[in-house]
């Protein structure tokens, strides 16, 4: 266990940071499901900038790589093309 009390507090500020990712990042993978489920065409288009810029911040935060958030945007631009 820490004995310092930086040690302490970077612990806390760890956890803290845990929690608050963990939201950030399930936000978003729930956002891309919603996008992923949505066969009109309209509603999709409507909803991939909000989806983009989620996915965006988490690469920004490292919380996942940027050529996976590259992949991830691309395959949703690509779902909405193939859309009637």
């Amino acid at each position: 266990m820490a004995n310092h009390q930086s040690a302490k507090k970077r612990a806390r500020q760890g956890e803290a940071r845990k929690v608050t990712n963990k939201y950030y990042a399930k936000t978003a993978r729930n956002a891309v499901k919603s996008l992923r489920d949505t066969t009109d065409k309209e509603a999709a288009s409507t909803l991939y900038p909000k989806v983009v810029s989620m996915i965006d911040k988490l690469a920004k935060k490292n919380l996942i790589h940027k050529n996976k958030a590259s992949n991830l945007k691309a395959s949703l631009a690509k779902h909405i093309n193939t859309l009637a």
